[in-house]
């Protein structure tokens, strides 16, 4: 294959760079290029004002400098010439304000790739893509995609396509502009003349139901005029369809989802021809005529008509678009239910001998079924399950729930005969007018009819509302949150009845894993410490925060960071959320910092102030936090646990008045500075576990040990822990220190603490950390093996010879070695994880009796173990300094027994 690269000059814009670069990195992998001749070659793709630039970075860096450039530091110089910052703030503007014009999904989508490329501070993670594509749709198509909930960008533009197909077959959108000829004249005009629409429901897409043209309907319309093309000399390929949709195997049409029922007299889907209102055609009438005459019967007009309107009667449309109803509403009177009891049931179409249907179903059925859309909303403020139906004539009420409506029924004047789902009829003769139903904050008048339904209060008839101003409400219904399916009784038995086989099951319902703090003994005396947010300002205690600064330090200030438009949405929510709790205020201050954001697991954004500069100035706080091992070593004899996580335990500490305007941050809107203690700080770990030292000091490692904002309250068996919690909690009450429930733990057998798993058997190591060393890749650089050393270097206790085995691997982080994984390297990463991965628990030791200490020195470091009854409390090691390889077999074993007695203390 040959490799032809193109042409950079300078002048072809941001989308021409990026052209440049997709083209050069497709030719670097065609051709198997070299990371290190990769410069080299782009730079001989440079022509006219873009190769004089680079002469010029030649010059400037050195010509050995200038070949050592990575790809990727390449890329970032020429972009920072060529695409200024105001092109990509231009670019990032237009990728935040991109919309879909009409239909064109597949501009719209390019365009959206290609800022995407240009601009990756806003594509950033990929549900930011996606937020930003669903955005740009058009408001009816963005309600559809939103709903099925998708978060993969390549189903929601397969799920877009569909719909925006289904939207320009209705006509609610324009067609694309298209350059092929997709039909003859006569087809087109066959076409236009039959267009129909229907309701189907497209499971494969989840966006609920949707108003479309019959897929089936244009097949059925280009298969008329292929023939009669080819009657005048066309081919046959003329009448092929041409489309995305897939043939279905039911209805032999072309269409996406299930194939819902099609009536054979209108064409429309959602119901059959018996249920069918609309006007036989004329030349079907004379056609039934005339096969009654040739019968010896006397031919009868409108036969077939049965099925009218149920307001006045006639053909040829529903009740919604009767002319009569709209009459009446346009009067402000109640409808007029004379017609209702003129029914007679000679078939006719002079009474109105129709009789109105409504849409029973369960719960189960409901939720299952994707023609159906539930939900729960207030109805005269009593919260009612709501089931959507088109095909009901009026809205119906059972006849417990009307009762706690508050409305007198008015008797009507004639009774509704209503057809509930299984045949069965029953009379409606009373009506509640003015109900008010409320969906998501629009509430509608509507007129119910009691009747005795099942397991549903209410059967309403739209899903989506025209709203005054043009906007439409949309109503998700609820979907099923089971794998099982449910069915009715009314199904069971018909499935019964053909002999169906079946089967007895007992079906519990499962128990709830919310916690609830008035469930938990003890703690839910305490509902106060545990609120949903914190009060206010915290009060003044006997620690406050305070910045010392070196001698000699001047105030800092740093310009604010860019931040995306969504950003800065969230910037300016937090910023008015911490005022409105008085934890930041207005500053003049000569101080400031930037602020950035991180994004944390569920999805939202951290605010983060970047003290970095105020830290180097700091005076360090050297209060020393509490050893991990030293720690555990307390919580001997223990099984019942409680873990207490103070919520933003930092905001609960005050900020020396003196000291406030060194936290003073900067934004885009406005100085501000914090009163309680920020996070971020040098010294705010120190300061607050001093704080919870000296609040905890009665009961410190009696029945609490405490890390920073982390409580753990522990005890040898059920009634010392109840009084211990209560202590706990009457303490944090008192100090008005306040925790967060959801992060809480009570009454725990085995408890997570500081990345271990304790209980009463021992430690263990946490298995999510086992599965992050399992999943490890081999590191490539030195930094990443100091990485994965950190890791299970912080395990070490539990792993036997760990310096030992651990060797090869610091070797490499040594200063001045070349990095070289090798054979050694590669035994030791494998053996550190299986080590891990299967880790023994550690006892926790018991008294100060019965300890043992088992040492062993060799040329290659210092190994020993602590045991208790013949149980292993801890391993520890270390590999040798460079004075002790001189040593003597007999020394190394005594410096072993030191650094064991050393670390151990017991």
């Amino acid at each position: 294959m040959d490799c032809k690269p193109q042409t950079f000059t300078g002048t072809e814009g941001a989308v021409g760079l990026l052209r440049w670069f997709e083209k050069a990195e497709s030719v670097f992998a065609i051709c198997n290029c070299p990371a290190g001749d990769r410069v080299k070659y782009a730079a001989g793709t440079l022509a006219d004002g873009a190769l004089t630039w680079w002469n010029a970075q030649v010059q400037l860096l050195g010509i050995e400098a200038a070949n050592a450039t990575t790809w990727d530091d390449f890329k970032e110089l020429i972009r920072e010439e060529y695409c200024p910052r105001d092109e990509v703030q231009k670019l990032e503007n237009e990728y935040y304000d991109l919309k879909m014009v009409g239909s064109e999904v597949e501009a719209y989508v390019k365009r959206l790739y290609e800022l995407a490329d240009m601009c990756p501070n806003l594509s950033r993670p990929m549900s930011r893509r996606i937020e930003l594509f669903i955005k740009g749709l058009p408001p009816r198509v963005k309600s559809l995609v939103t709903a099925a909930h998708l978060n993969d960008l390549t189903q929601i533009v397969r799920l877009t396509h569909k719909i925006v197909d289904q939207e320009v077959e209705s006509n609610s959108l324009p067609p694309r502009v298209s350059t092929t000829t997709t039909a003859t004249p006569t087809a087109t005009a066959s076409a236009n003349d039959n267009k129909r629409k229907w309701n189907d429901y497209d499971k494969a897409s989840s966006v609920g139901q949707t108003q479309k043209r019959p897929d089936n309907y244009n097949n059925r319309s280009i298969s008329q005029s292929s023939s009669v093309n080819q009657g005048q000399g066309g081919s046959q390929s003329q009448g092929q369809y041409a489309g995305r949709k897939p043939r279905c195997n039911k209805c032999g049409y072309h269409h996406f989802g299930p194939c819902g029922r099609i009536c054979n007299r209108c064409g429309k889907a959602g119901h059959e021809a018996r249920d069918c209102r609309a006007p036989q055609p004329k030349h079907q009438q004379q056609q039934n005529q005339q096969n009654q005459r040739q019968q010896g019967q006397p031919p009868q007009q409108n036969q077939g008509f049965r099925k009218g309107c149920y307001q006045c009667g006639d053909e040829g449309h529903f009740k919604r678009d009767c002319p009569q109803r709209n009459q009446n509403a346009n009067d402000n009177n109640r409808p007029n239910n004379n017609n209702a009891g003129n029914n007679n049931n000679n078939g006719n179409n002079g009474g109105n001998g129709a009789r109105g249907r409504v849409f029973q179903l369960g719960a189960g059925d409901a939720r299952n079924d994707g023609n159906v859309v539930t939900g729960t909303f207030p109805v005269n403020n009593h919260i009612a399950s709501v089931l959507f139906d088109s095909s009901a004539d009026w809205s119906y009420v059972s006849l417990e729930f009307s009762r706690r409506l508050g409305i007198n029924p008015t008797p009507l004047e004639a009774k509704q005969i209503v057809e509930l789902a299984d045949g069965k009829t029953i009379e409606a003769s009373n009506v509640l007018f003015g109900c008010k139903l409320d969906l998501v904050g629009q509430v509608f008048d509507i007129d119910l009819l009691p009747v005795m339904l099942g397991s549903f209060d209410i059967v309403e008839k739209v899903v989506r509302i025209p709203l005054p101003d043009g906007e439409s409400l949309s109503v998700q219904g609820h979907r099923s949150g089971t794998m099982v399916g449910i069915i009715s009784a009314m199904h069971a038995q018909k499935y019964l009845q053909k002999g169906y086989p079946a089967m007895l099951g007992l079906v519990t319902n499962a128990q709830s894993e919310e916690r609830k703090i008035e469930d938990l003994p003890v703690v839910r005396e305490f509902a106060d410490v545990f609120p949903e947010e914190l009060p206010g300002l915290p009060p003044h205690r006997q620690i406050e925060f305070q910045v010392d600064l070196a001698p000699g330090a001047a105030p800092i200030a740093r310009a604010p960071y860019r931040l995306a438009p969504g950003e800065l949405q969230e910037l300016s929510n937090q910023l008015q959320e911490l005022l409105d709790r008085g934890f930041i205020r207005p500053s003049s201050s000569p101080w400031g910092a930037p602020v950035l954001f991180v994004k944390k697991k569920d999805g939202s954004f951290r605010m983060c102030i970047d003290y970095r500069e105020l830290n180097k100035v700091t005076i360090k706080n050297r209060y020393p936090l509490p050893r991990i091992d030293d720690l555990f070593d307390q919580l001997q004899g223990s099984s019942f646990y409680s873990k207490i996580d103070l919520r933003s335990g930092y905001h609960q500490v005050r900020v020396r008045e003196v000291d406030v305007p060194k936290t003073a941050f900067r934004t885009r809107y406005g100085h501000y500075e914090f009163l309680v203690m920020p996070f971020g700080l040098t010294n705010a770990p120190a300061v607050f576990m001093d704080l919870m030292n000296r609040v905890c000091k009665p009961y410190l490692d009696d029945f609490v040990i405490v890390f920073i904002d982390d409580i753990l309250v522990y005890s040898k068996n059920k009634e010392d822990h109840e009084h211990h919690l209560r202590l706990i909690l009457e303490l944090l009450r008192k100090e008005q220190l306040y925790a967060k429930f959801s992060k809480c733990d009570f009454w725990i057998r085995e408890v997570h603490f500081l990345c271990h798993v304790v209980n009463e058997k021992g430690i263990h190591v946490d298995s999510t950390k086992v599965d992050a060393v399992k999943n490890w890749a081999a590191p490539k650089t030195p930094s990443e093996v100091r990485q994965f050393l950190g890791l299970v270097g912080y395990y070490r206790t539990f792993i036997k010879d760990f310096s030992k085995i651990v060797q090869p691997l610091t070797s490499l982080t040594q200063k001045n070695t070349a990095y070289s994984w090798g054979t050694k390297q590669e035994e030791a990463f494998q053996v550190l994880k299986q080590k891990l991965c299967s880790a023994p628990i550690l006892s926790l030791p018991e008294g100060t009796e019965d300890f043992v200490v088992y040492c062993d020195a060799s040329i290659q470091g210092l190994g020993c173990v602590l045991m208790q009854r013949e149980k292993v409390i801890a391993y520890a090691s270390r590999q040798l300094k460079i004075h002790e390889r001189n040593y003597t077999t007999h020394d190394l074993e005594l410096g072993a027994v030191v650094f064991a007695l050393k670390i151990w203390r017991h």
